[in-house]
């Protein structure tokens, strides 16, 4: 097709393909990707199926037959749709207590004991920080109230770190601790080392501390027992990734100042637009059936994500969560083994322009690029670069000159534009991926609503196996190697993971353990400093790794 040709195909197609939200100033262009003209009809009934299925899912229909739990966090922007009066009043109860909460805060009635709070340190893992780290860092500005730090990694470092960053600030810094089932570990150990910090620093842990969990967990109840500062509540009908419209998200929000009632009613309002019955008119249901096209109802294409704004660089990992713990499964509903899967990932442009951008356009055509833009205008000075051409339009033109060089190449794409970064908007956004999500799960048969890979103590085995090590070495004070450790414990299968355990031990001055050099790798001999005399033998705090052996850096 000449090229004058198909760039008039294009912009009828581009006509005929975007749809515009005007009530929330959204817009969806799917014109360039290469689904043929009668898919949308042929597609018409499994749509009209999925949309079912998310009226019943709104009904309080259940969602998790082998967990008797309904699906309900579309309730938590319109309570007036929970199927129970007791529902509708909890959910709005806590929506008024988080924003009483706040602007108790805000306004220095509830303090730490060092003054009025300056700083939220939010705890969590998973859906519990992605969301709220997407909403915070979209919505932040020099004036926010308090400015909100998230901890979701079992990471020493990571903590240090904040903690010297907080230096003579601590007593007027807030903890937010996230957990719905209230002892998923890495929350509550790395509330346990806050803990700790707290009280070498003199402070009373309790008088800085609230918690978002279900009623009656073991959070729940040491919250009420040590009189924390306030409690909020999560429902078992509310999964993690699902969570950034409850008190999960709303409180970090709030706190930072954010407009949270825009934000609830910016959800809503996609909610609504979601629930036309024709593709054309219904966003989530166009991203649905456009995911459906370009992985083969598979997932055979990665999701790229590719937002033009500093302020969106956590969208990839916040999507990227949402659609892999969702539909990352090997079994259907019917229990057939399927092995489906959607691979997300995506940093911003136009950063990205000059990283893996390179691949995507010259090596295999194996993804679908989503690009997202922000129509806002800047509210400092703009420089003239160019004559008439200021930061912002070179932006733009990295954007639309991308999404040409992917599509003159092979490569589809889905642009999604927002009318600027508000709460209302970044409401509609995230309830936008959530729909489109739910009807995208029913094209496949996929139940997106548990997960069934996530092992939440993985690490447990690990930890449990190093203390039969540490004790056995307290026993025995002579020098051993890995294997008599292993099957002196009756471990003999796990010499392995209990080599790299006495390794990690042994770089640590902090811990007990001493590692011998040895002519031959991997035979070195342990002890415990505890146990054992200094006139044992010769004692070097870590061997130098030797040419050619390898030696695991960071394990565990």
């Amino acid at each position: 097709m000449p090229p004058g040709v198909e760039k008039r195909v294009l912009w009828e197609r581009y006509r005929q393909y975007r749809y515009d939200a005007a009530e929330l100033g959204v817009s969806l262009d799917v014109s360039r990707v290469r689904f043929s003209d009668e898919y949308l009809a042929r597609m018409a009934r499994p749509i009209s199926s999925a949309i079912d299925a998310m009226e019943r899912l709104e009904q309080g229909a259940i969602a998790n037959p082998d967990e008797n739990r309904m699906v309900g966090h579309y309730w938590l922007r319109a309570p007036e749709l929970a199927p129970a009066e007791e529902l509708r009043a909890e959910v709005r109860q806590a929506v008024a207590a988080v924003s009483a909460f706040a602007g108790d805060v805000h306004r220095g009635l509830v303090g730490g004991t060092g003054g009025p709070f300056k700083h939220v340190i939010h705890v969590g893992i998973g859906g519990s920080t992605v969301g709220p780290q997407l909403i915070y860092d979209a919505l932040r500005s020099p004036a926010d109230p308090l400015v909100v730090h998230f901890l979701d990694n079992s990471d020493p470092d990571g903590i240090d770190d904040l903690i010297d960053r907080l230096e003579g600030d601590l007593s007027r810094t807030l903890v937010s601790v996230v957990s719905k089932c209230g002892w998923t570990p890495t929350p509550r150990f790395v509330m346990k080392e806050l803990e700790a910090i707290y009280r070498r620093h003199g402070l009373d842990f309790s008088r800085h501390a609230v918690t978002t969990t279900v009623e009656g967990s073991d959070l729940d109840r040491r919250a009420v027992s040590e009189r924390w500062l306030a409690r909020f509540p999560m429902w078992d009908w509310v999964g993690g990734r699902f969570s950034v419209t409850s008190a999960v998200g709303l409180l970090p929000a709030a706190l930072q100042g954010a407009d949270i009632m825009a934000f609830l009613a910016g959800a809503a309002a996609m909610d609504r637009l979601t629930r036309h019955r024709d593709p054309r008119l219904n966003p989530a249901a166009l991203l649905a059936l456009m995911w459906y096209w370009l992985g083969n109802g598979r997932g055979e294409k990665d999701m790229v994500i590719l937002p033009y704004r500093d302020r969106l660089v956590r969208l990839g990992r916040y999507v990227q969560q949402l659609m892999m713990e969702s539909v990352g499964k090997k079994f259907d509903r019917s229990g057939a083994e399927v092995f489906q899967g959607f691979t997300v990932y995506g940093n911003k442009g136009s950063s990205d322009q000059h990283s893996y951008l390179q691949q995507l356009r010259e090596s295999r055509c194996d993804f679908f690029a989503t690009f997202i833009y922000v129509h806002d205008n800047r509210k400092g000075p703009a420089v003239q670069l160019l004559p008439d051409v200021n930061l912002g339009d070179h932006l733009f033109g990295s954007l639309e000159g991308s999404r040409n060089a992917l599509y003159e190449r092979g490569r589809d794409s889905i642009t999604l534009t927002l009318p600027d970064l508000s709460s209302s908007s970044m409401g509609a956004l995230v309830a936008l991926f959530e729909r489109a999500l739910g009807l995208y799960a029913e094209l496949i048969n996929m139940n997106a609503y548990h997960q069934p890979g996530v092992d939440k103590s993985v690490a447990a085995p690990v930890t449990n196996l190093q203390a039969l090590v540490i004790a056995q070495l307290r026993r025995n004070p002579a020098p051993q190697t890995a294997q008599e450790i292993a099957s002196s414990i009756g471990q003999e299968d796990e010499v392995e993971t209990v080599y790299k355990l006495l390794e990690r031990l042994a770089r640590d001055p902090k811990r007990e353990v001493t590692m011998s050099d040895a002519p031959v790798p991997f035979t070195e001999k342990f002890w415990s400093t505890h146990a054992h005399s200094l006139t044992a033998g010769p004692m070097h705090p870590m061997a130098p790794a030797r040419p050619g052996r390898q030696v695991e850096s960071g394990a565990l």
